[in-house]
């Protein structure tokens, strides 16, 4: 029988291992002095590198759809702290920083969290899913991605409008565990946010034009089943193209897949048995 972690034991001390955490981060950022981004503005920069929306309430498996409902308010409420945010040479973005604890007492509710890989809920949940919208728009950016976490190899949700390749998610919680990047080029950049009814939207801006443009897509997708367990596979690349030329400098694997589904796949899903000896590959 393996032994518990001490965050394990009860609720008290998981609770007394975040806050060893959260104290830890602070601590770190002070000692490295790292220069974050802070100021911002209301005017957007000229130039406009990617734009990019997603569906706020949606579908995923039984979850309870009150739960998108108070993300709608979670994500109103987020935003505020980085619409307009200025990205300039040398300075770090950090999703924490910005927009801070996620209490009651700042108007957040009980959305959706991932907790020990299963669904589950807390007060602030849903902030994934900006720092999933931010993460895309940065991708296809000259940005430098400093810190980037994934949901440790869980496929949790079945498919419902996806829109960008599986596997290009982040996992974040306040405030050591963090999506951050950093801004090694002499151009200066501008993050808008802001949401509506249905969406949120995105925009990452710039003083000046991008030397390149970037694709993101997936290759050699597909299911398996190992062991009685199925998993999702595939590749994630991120081709580099010159915006002069059109042609393809380099194309970058970002991302290998093999995450194990949580759900139950539909009846028309091809699934690929691996024989026990063997590995995906």
């Amino acid at each position: 029988m393996n032994r518990k972690l001490f965050c394990e034991i009860s609720p008290f001390t998981y609770r007394l291992s975040m806050e060893k955490g959260i104290l830890k981060r602070h601590l770190q950022d002070l000692l490295h002095k790292t220069r974050f981004a802070s100021k911002r503005s209301e005017t957007s920069l000229p130039v406009t590198v990617y734009r990019h929306n997603s569906l706020i309430r949606r579908r995923l498996g039984n979850v309870n759809m009150q739960l998108q409902e108070n993300k709608a308010t979670n994500l109103a409420l987020a935003v505020r702290h980085i619409d307009g945010l200025l990205i300039h040479p040398g300075e770090t973005f950090s999703v924490w920083k910005l927009i801070g604890r996620t209490t009651k007492r700042k108007g957040y509710k009980e959305g959706l969290t991932i907790a020990k890989g299963q669904p589950s809920q807390g007060i602030g949940g849903g902030m994934c899913q900006l720092s999933n919208l931010i993460h895309w728009l940065v991708l296809h950016s000259e940005l430098t991605i400093t810190e980037h976490h994934h949901h440790d190899g869980l496929d949790l949700f079945p498919d419902f409008g996806r829109q960008i390749p599986f596997g290009t998610g982040t996992s974040i919680s306040y405030n050591y565990i963090d999506y951050r990047f950093r801004n090694d080029t002499a151009n200066t950049y501008q993050l808008r946010l802001w949401v509506d009814d249905e969406y949120l939207w995105g925009e990452l801006r710039a003083a000046e034009q991008q030397p390149h443009t970037f694709h993101i897509h997936a290759e050699n997708e597909f299911f398996s089943r190992e062991n009685g367990v199925v998993y999702r596979n595939g590749e994630v690349f991120r081709d580099t193209i010159d915006r002069e030329t059109g042609r393809c400098l380099t194309s970058q694997l970002i991302r290998t897949n093999h995450a194990r589904v949580m759900y139950e796949c539909p009846p028309d899903c091809q699934i690929i048995t691996i024989p026990a000896d063997s590995s995906a590959c």
